[in-house]
């Protein structure tokens, strides 16, 4: 280190530091400090004041800026980082190759890239030896303080020209053999001085960059997801099509690894299933809509101009304490629904949000089921009270901006999720339900009368002559495993009670064959009769189908739903994982319904992360200032020499770096994890619970009793509620099915549109 005058900017701490000149060796561009020289400047304001009070590269170089990414990260490692900013820096080539509408090889100048790091103390060590490779981050630079001001925020700027993939392989511009089209990145990474949540990070991004830069469309990217080469353009586009997008996102898969093989992990196996079935059917149906509930924080995009006013407003209220108020705290575990609402339900605006097929990204799926439980808690809390928050509020839709029909279309959809929470409300008790009324056999006739079950008769029951104690066995492990994961959810971490839960949920595996065996029974013994007693013919099956509610409904269910997966699945080019995952998703069924349900309502009162604790960083020096001879506000500091330090500094990052590629299969994981509980919230906890549980119970009590079933339904007949589960299940799928076919043939009729234009540059 060697001691530098630095004259200050307007009283803050900006300095121009010279990178290694190893780094400069591989430069393909030099002609500017932008690629020469790492720019730290010592932010000691607030996010909303940072644009009045410093100046970005970008804006000083009088650039446009079309797209800002921004890319938050908390303490993730040098492989999901490289990933990540990768696949960045892959988009960003795409879009100067010349193949893209509208963008040129000159391109790069409208991108900026942001990594946000949220908090010096937990920053990934080797995350920051990634960084220093890439020319974004010199060790001995950050300042504590600015003539007593505390700084809040260390921003580096440079235009890296280094391109590092998951294997920790690095890529310079100048690549002789030309593997990779490594164009210049503008970058900034914002080192956070204290840990204060992923929300806080994305005020930094949109007050203190966004508002400094104005960018047209803004990107927002967890690190660790993985978006494909042309996923960029495509969401770009998006926006170009149609001035009301004011938000979008694309298609997030689980990464499943070379050949396919996290897929031999069920966790992972049925987490893949419902990202595919999510955005093949659910994605495509809000978007015909014009609403879609969340644009996913890990990938998606907003127009900047629209999200200006009541919509960040009302986002970053998540960032701040909700005192006594638990259903707001847990809406704000989902705070990207409520910017959505709000951005559809903006008064002096049409502003719709858009699914985009062809954006794809990958991202890391939690592989252990306790990881899962967690992540859970916090997506169903979340969702299910900004989904009340949506509900209760539709009624500004009839005041924002919309035109009459997209009004309906909104409340048509407002009406479809509130049927959805509704039976998200009773999920417990209508799966038991439904196990319940596939083994509701009894040993005589009087208790079958009791119970308003089926006598045990051979030919018909498949345990005869056990039938009777096969069911009476089999809801008494169903009601045991259920009991048992309220007890594991209350006061206990997943990790803890890991093999409790993988017991219960092995259980109702097993008891989930047991209900696709009875279900696929009833159906033969229903075709055999029809095979005995009525003459063959397409009018006689449809006649029989008629008059046999029992077999009709179940049909009809299972077609409606499993093969409108496969059909639908199908229609847009991607069937596989009902090939690989379909069974996996089936047998767990019963385990996501219950244990995680039950565990996400039973932990309502935690309404942290539940991965982040805060911890203290080691002390940097200040920055005292004084005045020169010439009148000048000045500092004196140490600050790394480009002849000795940097060459040196760099070439250790380098070797580190190299040291982790060859030594990447040798890692273990660390987690530890402690949160803290409020009494006001357990107690709420336990209002809620007890409302939740009562109101299945009763759902249940009303449909299983004896002689209340037997009130309502007529002998011989099939149980109603049973039938109204099945349609159910069976109208839902069907909405699900005719939008995602509206979204395919306006996603085809758009793609023709631009094939023609892909090569074409304005």
């Amino acid at each position: 280190m060697v001691k530098k005058e630095v004259v200050l900017t307007d009283g803050e701490f900006i300095v121009n530091i010279p990178l290694s000149k190893k780094y400069l060796e591989h430069c393909k561009w030099k002609d500017d400090d932008e690629f020469t020289h790492l720019r730290y400047t010592a932010a000691t304001t607030d996010p909303n004041d940072f644009a009045s009070t410093y100046t970005l590269r970008q804006k000083r170089a009088g650039r446009r800026t079309r797209i800002a990414v921004v890319a938050t990260m908390y303490n993730e490692d040098d492989v999901l980082f490289s990933k990540s900013m990768s696949a960045i820096m892959d988009n960003i080539a795409y879009l100067c190759s010349g193949n893209c509408l509208g963008w040129g090889p000159d391109s790069w100048k409208e991108i900026v890239v942001v990594i946000v790091s949220d908090g010096r103390a937990k920053v990934n060590q080797k995350t920051l030896d990634v960084l220093s490779v890439m020319g974004l981050y010199m060790d001995g630079v950050p300042r504590a303080s600015v003539n007593g001001k505390p700084v809040t925020g260390h921003f580096f700027e440079f235009s890296t020209q280094v391109r590092i993939d998951k294997n920790l392989i690095a890529r310079f511009a100048d690549d002789p053999a030309k593997t990779m089209n490594v164009v210049p990145v503008q970058t900034l990474f914002l080192l956070k001085e204290k840990n204060a949540k992923k929300i806080n990070s994305h005020r930094w991004f949109f007050k203190a960059v966004c508002d400094s830069l104005d960018p047209e469309v803004c990107i927002l990217i967890d690190v660790g997801t993985k978006p494909t080469k042309q996923s960029f353009f495509h969401l770009y586009r998006a926006f170009e099509r149609n001035p009301n997008v004011a938000g979008a996102c694309g298609e997030i898969a689980a990464e499943l690894g070379p050949y396919w093989k996290n897929l031999l992990n069920p966790v992972v196996a049925v987490q893949n299933f419902e990202y595919k079935m999510s955005n093949i059917l659910d994605k495509p149906l809000e978007s015909v809509f014009g609403y879609i509930s969340v644009l996913p924080g890990a990938f998606s995009a907003y127009r900047y101009k629209a999200l200006q006013g009541k919509p960040l407003e009302m986002y970053f209220k998540g960032e701040k304490p909700h005192g006594t108020n638990v259903s707001e705290a847990n809406m704000y575990l989902a705070e990207d629904r409520i910017l959505c609402f709000e951005l559809v339900m903006r008064t002096d605006a049409q502003n719709v949000l858009k699914y985009v097929k062809s954006a794809k990204a990958e991202t890391d799926v939690p592989s252990e089921l306790h990881d899962l439980i967690k992540q859970r808690r916090r997506w169903l809390n979340g969702s299910f009270f900004a989904s009340v928050h949506a509900v209760q509020n539709s009624g500004r839709i009839w005041k924002s901006g919309h035109t009459q029909r997209r009004k309906i279309l909104l409340f048509v959809e407002t009406v479809y999720n509130s049927v959805n929470l509704l039976f998200s409300w009773f999920q417990i008790g209508n799966m038991y339900l439904s196990f319940y009324f596939l083994f509701n056999i009894a040993s005589d006739s009087s208790y079958a009368a009791c119970i308003g079950g089926v006598t045990d008769q051979d030919g018909l029951d498949p345990f005869y002559p056990y039938g009777g104690d096969v069911s009476g066995v089999l809801r008494t492990v169903y009601l045991g495993s259920l009991f048992a994961s309220v007890i594991a959810s209350l006061g206990n971490r997943p990790e803890a009670a890991k093999r409790m839960y993988i017991g219960i949920t092995i259980l109702f595996s097993i008891l989930m064959v047991f209900m696709l065996f009875m279900g696929f029974w009833t159906i033969v013994v229903d075709v055999k009769n029809y095979e005995a007693n009525t003459d063959p013919g397409l009018i006689n099956f449809f006649h029989y189908i008629t008059t046999q509610p029992t077999f009709r409904d179940l049909v009809v269910s299972t077609c409606s739903t499993y093969l409108l997966y496969l059909l639908s699945s199908v229609m847009f080019l991607d069937p596989w994982h009902a090939f690989t995952c379909m069974l996996q998703y089936l047998l767990m069924i019963p385990a996501f319904a219950n244990i995680l349900m039950v565990y996400a309502f039973c932990n309502i009162h935690d309404v942290s992360w539940g991965t982040k604790g805060i911890t203290e960083a080691a002390p940097l020096p200040a920055v005292t200032v004084g005045v020169n001879s010439s009148g000048e506000k000045v500092a004196t500091v140490d600050l790394p020499d480009q002849n000795q330090d940097a060459d040196e500094y760099y070439a250790h990052a380098l070797q580190r770096l190299d040291h982790e590629a060859a030594h990447l299969r040798d890692r273990k994981e660390d987690n530890s994890v402690k949160t803290d509980d409020d009494d006001f919230f357990k107690q709420f906890r336990t209002n809620v619970v007890l409302l939740w549980m009562i109101s299945n119970f009763i759902l249940v009590f009303v449909f299983t009793n004896g002689w209340i079933l037997q009130a309502i339904t007529k002998a011989g007949s099939v149980n109603p509620y049973l039938s109204f589960l099945l349609w159910s299940v069976a109208v839902l799928a069907g909405i699900r099915f005719t939008a995602s076919a509206v979204y395919l043939v306006g996603w085809v009729r758009e793609w023709g549109a631009d094939s023609h234009k892909r090569s074409i540059l304005e």
